[in-house]
């Protein structure tokens, strides 16, 4: 998806935080939290944050969401933080199903786990019976 699309889709107006995952130059990612997601992208792309970011420009936005109160954008972002790369490209490229079965496969932080809270509302993880109860993994 364009770059003004993806941040337009995330600029509602109905909330204010964002987290983000940012893809650099050398295919790895970087996520983050805002509440200024266009002076953020701006800031990581001249290089005005030393770090990650600032040795492996462009960096290209790849997957943003947008929260009601700064504290579950960062929980978000902790969370997030805690993927490997290929349980984030299932994120980036909207893979529900596959993203579902690697939830199942560890616990994913602070969020409940039979839930995935993504821009357009809260998806279920599919979950699986287990002695005629419910089980979410």
């Amino acid at each position: 998806m364009p770059v003004d699309r993806l941040i337009a889709r995330c600029y509602s107006g109905l909330v204010s935080f964002y987290v983000y995952i940012l893809e650099c130059s050398d295919g790895s990612y970087y996520t983050g939290h805002t509440d200024d997601l266009e002076r953020r992208m701006a800031a990581h792309d001249m290089g005005h944050y030393p770090g990650y970011t600032q040795k492996r420009r462009p960096v290209r936005l790849a997957f943003c969401d947008e929260f009601p109160t700064r504290q579950e954008a960062y929980e978000r972002e902790r969370q997030i933080k805690g993927w490997n790369k290929a349980k984030k490209k299932l994120l980036i490229d909207k893979n529900w199903d596959e993203l579902a079965h690697w939830s199942k496969r560890q616990r994913d932080g602070p969020f409940d786990s039979a839930t995935l809270r993504v821009s357009g509302g809260v998806f279920p993880i599919a979950h699986r019976e287990t002695s005629g109860a419910a089980s979410f993994e």
